[in-house]
């Protein structure tokens, strides 16, 4: 069987993360989104476990269910130098025994939903190891709080700890993230992340396994490759829309070369704000190789149906004119990623053909994209000539999408 899921999420007992995020809440939305299977995230808060035992029931080890919706044990943790990494649990108890054993290294870890902890990134795998958890570094790329921000290396990172996967985060994708060899040997997670439980937060990024149950020991086979049990597609945002994707400006969003930020010594001249290193440029000071694994899954990019949906029509991503169209397509087609990656597009005109073309040009990367950085999310549009295409005949339609690259400018323009 394949199930879609998404593994990290946070818990209403995380700092800046909605209230709504509940498990009814989750369960609900996470059927809607299309997702099969979703982490509980923030499992070593005690009352989160709490909640997760009084509204979803056991059905395997590590494996709980609500409405139909299977939850995995996970959790996300903070180290000494700030770096995050996400945890997989096998078993209730094993969640308990972690957090004792932790206690003495975490003045959070009772009442936050991230707990931070007075370990190295190494001690902490070294751990899981022991008590058989899975661990990854979380969104390994970002420019906050990730490996690749404090270190050079996995090995630098976590010395001889085994680790079981790499998390892509949302301004990377596996291409990208196999320009560098040592990450070739590890199955990329990509996941959420979310602090909402609503659909275009939730599964916005997501895996498809190939195995046989939804269970933490089905998920574990295919994390470590074994038994036939694989992800056999990791699907999110075009990395260009992340937030971090190029080098840009933290305050004002101004764009930079890599050149350019190390000339003006990470300050921006137009406004004085701090120029964060994007993504692509990061990866690109590391990358070593220009081959990629023959096992590694295809990765689709793709946003959720509501921005799709507003950037046709012109509306907010929350407002009641997106909300009905993505009604509509829910009760046509079942889930939000149905729609948005197996039904073809002739069936989804039926529904609302601009949005139906959207959709095609994002599944054919058609889409013309500005990229973010420096905190500040990438936009998508339509070009024109698909816009105005009748649906039968965009095979045939010609884009010419801008170049990605910021452009390179001289000091003297900003003195």
């Amino acid at each position: 069987m394949q199930v879609d899921a998404d593994l990290h999420i946070h818990s209403r007992y995380s700092k800046a993360v909605s209230k709504a995020m509940t498990i009814p809440n989750l369960a609900e939305n996470a059927r809607f989104k299309g997702l099969g299977l979703v982490g509980t995230g923030d499992i070593l808060n005690p009352r989160w476990e709490e909640e997760l035992l009084r509204y979803a029931e056991k059905v395997d080890e590590g494996t709980y269910e609500r409405n139909g919706i299977r939850f995995l044990l996970t959790t996300e943790v903070e180290d000494d130098r700030r770096v995050h990494h996400v945890l997989i649990f096998p078993d209730i108890e094993t969640v308990r025994e972690m957090r004792e054993r932790l206690k003495p290294h975490s003045s959070d870890i009772e009442t936050e939903g991230r707990p931070h902890l007075s370990l190295s990134a190494g001690e902490i795998a070294d751990l899981a190891n022991e008590l058989d958890v899975l661990i990854g570094p979380a969104h390994a790329f970002t420019p906050w709080t990730s490996l690749y921000k404090e270190y050079d290396s996995l090995r630098e990172a976590y010395g001889n700890a085994k680790i079981h996967f790499l998390e892509l985060g949302l301004s990377a994708d596996s291409e990208m993230a196999d320009k560098i060899k040592a990450h070739h040997r590890l199955t990329y997670l990509s996941n959420s992340d979310a602090h909402s439980p609503m659909p275009h937060r939730l599964g916005r990024e997501f895996n498809r396994f190939e195995v046989k149950e939804a269970t933490f020991e089905e998920i574990r086979k295919a994390i470590l490759k074994r038994g036939g049990r694989k992800i056999v597609l990791n699907a999110g945002l075009d990395p260009r829309l992340g937030k971090y994707h190029l080098t840009a400006c933290s305050r004002c969003h101004a764009k930079y070369s890599l050149e350019e930020a190390k000339a003006f010594h990470w300050k921006c001249p137009k406004c004085g704000g701090r120029i964060k290193k994007g993504v692509r440029d990061r990866i690109l000071e590391l990358a070593d190789t220009d081959e990629r694994p023959k096992d590694r899954p295809p990765y689709i990019h793709l946003a959720p149906l509501a921005e799709i949906i507003a950037m046709v029509i012109g509306k907010g991503v929350e407002t009641k004119a997106v909300r009905i169209i993505w009604e509509r397509f829910l009760r046509e087609f079942g889930s939000e990623i149905r729609v948005l990656v197996d039904v073809p597009v002739e069936a989804l005109a039926n529904v609302h053909e601009d949005v139906a073309k959207a959709i095609w040009a994002y599944r054919n990367e058609k889409l013309i994209i500005i990229p973010g950085g420096g905190g500040k999310y990438g936009e998508i549009r339509l070009p024109e000539e698909i816009r105005k295409a009748k649906i039968e005949e965009l095979e045939s339609v010609e884009v010419e999408l801008p170049e990605e690259k910021p452009k390179q400018r001289s000091i003297i323009e900003f003195l």
